[in-house]
């Protein structure tokens, strides 16, 4: 390694050992790393805003403002108040259908408007029946990159390698979906005995008037702007299939989530100054120098090297190459944004099918993995970042440790599910 990639390689380390001692805000940490790799030369400054996500960027802001408008209605507390009555006011019931309607919504939406959706109403819900949050938020968290994992739209890298391996919609539903459906039917049962079992013990000893209050409470009595309601229902059924179509409209999804702020905000007549203070600036922070450190890591040849060295050590076997690269790309989509590594797998992979390999498994171990990945730390993928953000404003510290405890083993879980699923799918390939 030469001395550019030794540096990038130490400024992510240490950017990430900090932000796990949790010692310095996380934002400061991506910021500060950002311009130290712009300062010593490791990345011009040029190329460094080259290796923005102007588009994610733009989708997280552009939700931002979107949610910030259409909690105005009311409407979140309505639902909130509907699912209890639906679930009985048993928090397990709840926390189970927040995970389905969580993965079901990733996979139509992107993974960011789902949880800036759900957020919302996990919060009054939790405040109603006094319970903490935070095992909802963890659980949500990784049903969002779950379900995002079952199509086309529900994750970036399903995007990028759709385009790239001439995959379409229906190809995600039958290869991914089914795999999907498996590892959601398990992760439910597992959040059962982590969290399950406790909630309904906790609401037999103590829940009592609480739930009895929630199931007196009316749902319409808690809709603040009625017009404003009509406006955010109709708007959310477009941003949705606006999602669901914008490859084929040849717009970017930032297009969607922006226009969808600005035709809100017109159309409500809401102040824009006051959306704007519900924006998560710290995230976009955060984001935007994370895109510049490991755009480093990119630029000097570290990610490259990273992914050559994976498909060297399985000798071009097709079998073991695809067991490897579901397993690495879930460990290193875990630590490292999945975008970079799923950009730097796609030429590797068009090499080896250009010279006579059958890639087609390789493909979707890297879908899976990549996007599965995202659930092993707080770092792994944008919703979880954006959830415990909105988590902490509202009081409710996720930490980074907190979450790797929990995620990383079950992510493992999965991904053993999603090898296992392969192998049985691609048997040819062994």
């Amino acid at each position: 390694m030469d001395t550019s990639q030794i540096i990038s390689v130490v400024v992510f380390v240490v950017a990430l050992g900090l932000i796990i001692s949790e010692k310095v805000h996380r934002a400061l940490v991506a910021i500060v790393g950002a311009v130290v790799l712009m300062a010593i030369g490791v990345i011009p400054f040029e190329t460094a805003i080259h290796h923005l996500d102007f588009n994610t960027l733009g989708v997280l802001f552009g939700m931002m403002l979107f949610v910030s408008v259409v909690k105005l209605s009311g409407i979140f507390e309505y639902l909130a108040i509907k699912c209890a009555h639906i679930a009985k006011g048993d928090p397990w019931k709840i926390m189970m259908l927040f995970v389905i309607l969580t993965a079901v919504l990733s996979a139509f939406l992107d993974n960011v408007t789902t949880v800036l959706l759900i957020g919302p109403m996990t919060l009054t819900l939790c405040r109603l029946l006094k319970v903490d949050p935070v095992p909802f938020f963890i659980t949500e968290i990784m049903a969002s990159n779950i379900g995002g994992t079952a199509t086309l739209i529900g994750d970036p890298p399903n995007i990028m390698i759709g385009s790239a391996a001439g995959f379409d919609f229906a190809d995600f539903i039958i290869y991914d979906a089914p795999a999907v459906v498996i590892i959601l039917a398990v992760i439910i049962v597992l959040f059962y005995f982590l969290y399950g079992r406790k909630m309904s013990a906790a609401r037999k000893k103590n829940s009592g008037d609480v739930v009895f209050d929630v199931m007196g409470l009316n749902p319409s009595d808690y809709i603040e702007n009625r017009r404003l309601l009509r406006i955010s229902v109709v708007m959310i059924v477009l941003v949705v299939v606006g999602f669901m179509f914008h490859g084929a409209l040849g717009w970017e999804s930032s297009i969607i989530a922006l226009g969808a702020a600005g035709l809100i905000l017109l159309i409500s007549g809401e102040s824009i100054e006051k959306a704007l203070l519900n924006v998560e600036w710290t995230t976009l922070a955060f984001f935007a120098g994370l895109f510049i450190i490991v755009g480093a890591m990119t630029e000097t040849g570290v990610i490259e090297m990273l992914a050559q060295a994976l498909i060297d050590v399985t000798g071009g076997d097709v079998f073991l190459t695809m067991l490897v690269l579901v397993f690495a790309s879930a460990i290193v989509s875990s630590f490292l944004d999945n975008i970079p590594f799923v950009a730097t797998m796609i030429p590797i992979l068009l090499t080896m099918e250009s010279s006579g390999m059958d890639v087609m498994p390789l493909w979707w171990a890297v879908s899976l993995g990549a996007c599965l990945g995202g659930n092993g730390s707080l770092i792994g993928a944008s919703a979880n970042v954006v959830l415990s953000d909105i988590s902490k404003k509202n009081g409710y510290e996720i930490t980074f440790v907190q979450f790797l405890k929990v995620g990383f083993p079950l992510m493992m879980v999965t991904v053993i599910i999603a090898a296992v699923y392969l192998v049985i799918r691609f048997p040819v390939a062994g």
